[in-house]
């Protein structure tokens, strides 16, 4: 088991977008079981490569205790919407509602480099859509209205753990989303 840290919203790679995976080998399988250690001990629901500094399109879930893993997701997204509390190991402590999708059809490779199929809806849904944006460099709140962003912005300048990586030089950078958030962002 190889626990990683967790990085905060400020680190740069939380907004870099990352790269595709080519290789599928035993350092990729590693990965893969360090997601899982890692969200399992936090504890959370999911957890993007990004999140713990390895800047490659895999995440990883588990939600209603059926544990998953994606590489290289393609989304597609059902009109229908949902909002609900949504929350993010990279903001500790902090959840807000966020609108997503209803259903997801999420596309990939399994970390053998076979291809995979999952289909959720609601919570699910939420989770890959969430751990997706992570592989874009989109951050949760770059998805919220403007007023709750704001919002949710003050409690983070105001947070202990916000200071911590001030301290350390990584200033956080917002970023508008560049996919369709269907007249919710700005």
């Amino acid at each position: 088991m190889s626990i990683q840290p967790i990085r905060l919203f400020g680190d740069p790679v939380l907004t870099t977008p990352a790269s595709p995976v080519a290789t599928f080998d035993r350092e990729l399988r590693r990965l893969v079981k360090d997601l899982f250690d890692t969200m399992n001990d936090a504890p959370g629901a999911g957890l993007a490569a990004p999140q713990i500094g390895v800047p490659l399109r895999v995440f990883v879930w588990d939600v209603d205790d059926v544990p998953g893993h994606l590489i290289n997701p393609t989304l597609s997204l059902s009109e229908e919407m949902q909002d609900g509390e949504e929350g993010c190991l990279s903001f500790p402590d902090l959840r807000y509602d966020t609108p997503r999708a209803m259903r997801v059809v999420a596309r990939g490779l399994d970390m053998h480099g076979e291809p995979i199929t999952i289909e959720g809806s609601e919570y699910l849904s939420r989770a890959i859509q969430h751990e997706t944006d992570h592989l874009d460099g989109i951050l949760f709140i770059d998805r919220m209205p403007a007023e709750t962003r704001k919002e949710a912005m003050k409690e983070i300048r105001e947070s202990e753990w916000f200071g911590s990586a001030i301290a350390h030089g990584r200033e956080p950078v917002i970023k508008v989303s560049p996919h369709s958030t269907r007249g919710l962002g700005i």
